[in-house]
């Protein structure tokens, strides 16, 4: 019998990528599986359109600057909701309750349906 020694460093592998979100933009499909830091206030970041094929993508958006400092604005599609609000209504993770370390990681379940699959702190939906 023989023995199977493995020198790859598995644990980098299994990391998702950190980005650093200094401006106001997008994401893209392509990036599904990334974490996204935002320490820097009043940033809105837009989620792709969901379709067909790329049911499943997933995105961590994370507040990474000081407790009550930054308003985190995620923004759908216009034709997508997130966790069964009003297609096109933002989710946000409000200034006066922002702390460090809040997150939200929202997946697409359906291809009009954003879900939140994990979080930690207050997200409120946009009236």
């Amino acid at each position: 019998m023989s023995t199977k020694i493995t020198t790859s460093n598995d644990v980098l592998r299994a990391r998702s990528k950190q980005i650093t979100l200094t401006d106001t933009g997008s994401v893209y499909a392509n990036q599904s599986g990334s974490e996204f830091n935002i320490a820097t206030d009043a940033k809105v970041i837009s989620l792709p359109l969901i379709s067909a094929e790329n049911l499943g993508m997933e995105f961590t958006f994370r507040n990474s600057g000081a407790d009550g400092n930054n308003i985190i604005t995620i923004s759908p599609d216009a034709a997508d909701a997130v966790a069964g609000g009003v297609a096109g209504k933002d989710i946000i993770n409000t200034k006066a309750t922002a702390n460090l370390g809040d997150f939200i990681k929202l997946t697409a379940l359906s291809t009009t349906k954003w879900v939140i699959s994990a979080g930690v702190g207050i997200w409120a939906s946009e009236a």
